[in-house]
């Protein structure tokens, strides 16, 4: 745990267009595509988000902010974060760093696919996992991730306590390949009891497709609200 100062909770004004300003930036990067993709539960999806491709330093920085700006502006309380393997290592270290320049200066750990057999041994490198710990990944698919980082965590006797996302597609889950009435992050949040972060959902992907004159975008837009129609879930 930290005795760092509180980082100062962000104004509104300040916070009014993050989830925007992300999802023009993902798309800059190249990070959110439109098109034709299949998703792991099998769906032709009208778009696709690839955080692997917040690939330089540059746009890794940038990405820590948003993610430092959400989770302050969220007023989640936590004491360390926890990045699950692969992506979420990077993730959390650059959200801490970020999170340590906003004045919230808090631990930070990660774990291996592959249990260490030699020197420190096991899976889990970093600070040790104590107190509140907060689940940094890109997104939220089926909560497969979260749930093996929950036994990870509660295996080293600390609370899992919140997620943070990058994109919440706000869409159906589905269970034993069958399609179920909520989303990953509603079962996070409903029966796993976490609160849950997302730097951008698909209402603002709407909402920033609406605002577009680009054809190909209007057509886009088009697609991904047939999507939401047929996939989307109810908050």
């Amino acid at each position: 745990m930290s005795s760092a100062t509180q980082a100062p909770t962000l104004s509104t004004a300040e916070d009014a267009h993050l989830a925007q300003d992300f999802v023009q930036f993902a798309v800059n990067c190249g990070v959110l595509r439109f098109g034709e993709f299949k998703t792991k539960a099998g769906r032709m999806s009208p778009y696709f988000f690839n955080a692997g491709l917040f690939d330089d330093c540059a746009k890794l920085g940038q990405l820590a902010q948003f993610y430092a700006r959400s989770i302050v502006a969220s007023g989640i309380e936590f004491d360390m974060i926890f990045g699950p393997a692969y992506k979420g290592i990077v993730l959390c270290a650059a959200v801490s760093i970020e999170l340590a320049r906003l004045g919230k200066n808090v631990p930070f750990a990660y774990n291996r696919k592959v249990a260490k057999d030699h020197g420190e041994g096991g899976n889990l490198v970093g600070a040790p996992l104590k107190g509140r710990v907060l689940i940094v990944d890109d997104v939220m698919s089926a909560g497969t991730a979260v749930r093996e980082s929950i036994a990870l965590i509660e295996g080293a006797g600390a609370q899992p306590h919140a997620v943070a996302i990058a994109l919440d597609r706000q869409e159906k889950a589905t269970e034993n390949g069958q399609d179920v009435n909520h989303s990953a992050v509603q079962y996070v949040r409903n029966t796993l009891g976490m609160q849950v972060c997302a730097i951008a959902r698909l209402d603002d992907l709407m909402r920033y497709l609406s605002e577009q004159q680009a054809d190909a975008l209007a057509d886009a837009h088009e697609r991904v609200l047939a999507y939401r129609d047929r996939y989307g879930v109810q908050d």
